[in-house]
């Protein structure tokens, strides 16, 4: 495995350490200025609009795993596609939700050396 493999695949552990966390800050940088969010809820939307959403107060909570079935690293771009299965939990408790599928996601190195999330499309729906 290549430097540039352990690199996007720590990404992608640290991503769900910080979802799992609730912290927003630590997700927003792990995506480029420039991130594209594609999900099959609504219209693509960036890092700004990510950003607005709910502070960590108000957010669900969400515990799961993802798992890496492919990635491939071409120059300073890459892509993974992942199986994600997760339980969403609303915030201040309730029944989970749970839900599986797969993302594909391009990756691109920027000026720091870091890599980071440049266009993700999910396609993670209600588990049945």
């Amino acid at each position: 495995m290549t430097n540039d493999e352990k690199a996007i695949r720590q990404l992608v552990d640290d991503w769900m350490t910080a979802t799992k966390a609730g912290d927003k800050a630590a997700i927003l940088n792990l995506v480029a200025d420039d991130v594209l969010f594609l999900t099959p809820f609504g219209p693509p939307f960036g890092k700004k609009e990510f950003a607005g959403g709910p502070d960590s107060g108000d957010m669900p909570t969400i515990d799961g795993e993802s798992n890496i079935l492919e990635i491939e690293v071409i120059g300073d771009r890459a892509w993974i596609r992942n199986q994600i299965d997760i339980a969403i939990t609303p915030p201040g408790g309730g029944e989970s939700s749970k839900m599986s599928g797969q993302t594909l996601t391009l990756l691109k190195k920027d000026s720091d050396g870091k890599w980071r999330v440049f266009r993700d499309a999910n396609f993670v729906a209600p588990k049945s």
